[in-house]
């Protein structure tokens, strides 16, 4: 079992930083050959925060592990907003000015919904992983063109990101940490789920839960530490845009990934509790942020993280459900 736990734990470190390697070596060769900074960060960089969770939720459905899969998108959902924009507001007031982040916050809400409407019938099947994986090439296409169409009003969330792109890169060296980061990304996600599984049996813990709990949390640790830096940066609305983008990627790549890969019934609580917990959650979170003040405050930010620490609090109080 302390084996268990130390492994797991060299499996989440070495997750977050073969992501960032990863991205990091990605956006480099994409800028070498020429691809636009807006095009790469509302792809590469966009997407870069959600590379653990698709790679472990692939992991998991290889090993026909789908509960776990799920359970690793609903939980990572869940701690992106009440965890990761909780402890961050509470480190500073995030205030949002971002056009890009008033459309991408609705289509959150929508694609929240189609999860909900997959969820439904308990069944998760390859032709809804295929609608998934559609709606998710739709949503980057969607983004890039309101983009350029709005290229001129030089949105705030747009510049932060492309600020972010690597300069002076060759392309050996991004090659290299593509394929570091690639390799290590698959070894870690394995590494993790394979002693997540582990310590779930020891503490009798449903596959559901496991992926809800420790592996969730483990995996968004890239957009608490993207979020606290941006915020640090003075880059609030990069902060806040990580963890909307992270989860519509996750409901629409990640999810549908689980789908083709093991599709399969899926645990009844998903759609009786913690769809509706993230749902919930993605709701207060709109009303934050489109209230007068557009902004998330202290207070706010605390209320949030008490919402995480109490959903967790009575996920660990029924973990064997």
């Amino acid at each position: 079992m302390l084996l268990a736990v130390v492994l797991l734990i060299v499996g989440l470190a070495l997750l977050v930083w073969s992501a960032d390697k990863l991205v990091y070596g990605s956006a480099a060769v994409a800028k070498n050959m020429g691809i636009s900074p807006l095009v790469i960060g509302m792809t590469v960089l966009a997407m870069g925060s959600s590379a653990p969770e698709m790679i472990v939720s692939a992991t998991a459905a290889f090993d026909g592990r789908t509960d776990t899969a799920i359970g690793n998108v609903l939980g990572s959902n869940i701690a992106n907003i009440a965890l990761i924009l909780g402890i961050t507001a509470m480190v500073k007031p995030l205030s949002i000015s971002s056009t890009v982040l008033r459309r991408e916050l609705p289509l959150m809400i929508i694609v929240t919904l189609i999860a909900g409407a997959l969820f439904w019938d308990g069944y998760l099947g390859f032709t809804e992983g295929l609608i998934l994986i559609a709606l998710f090439v739709g949503f980057i296409l969607f983004m890039i063109k309101i983009s350029k169409d709005n290229r001129g009003e030089q949105d705030v969330m747009v510049e932060q990101q492309e600020s972010e792109i690597p300069e002076g890169v060759s392309n050996s060296k991004a090659l290299f940490w593509v394929l570091v980061g690639l390799g290590l990304l698959l070894f870690s996600a394995d590494l993790l789920v394979t002693n997540a599984v582990i310590i779930a049996k020891y503490l009798g813990m449903s596959d559901l839960v496991i992926g809800l709990t420790i592996i969730a949390v483990g995996t968004s640790l890239p957009e608490l530490a993207a979020s606290l830096a941006g915020v640090l940066k003075g880059e609030d609305d990069m902060a806040v845009g990580n963890i909307i983008g992270s989860n519509i990627f996750n409901i629409l790549a990640v999810m549908g990934l689980p789908a083709i890969i093991h599709p399969s019934m899926i645990s009844e609580l998903v759609m009786n509790r913690d769809f509706w917990v993230m749902l919930a959650i993605s709701l207060l979170l709109v009303v934050m942020t489109f209230g007068k003040s557009r902004s998330i405050n202290r207070i706010e930010g605390a209320a949030l993280f008490l919402c995480f620490l109490a959903y967790i609090g009575y996920l660990f109080y029924n973990m064997s459900a």
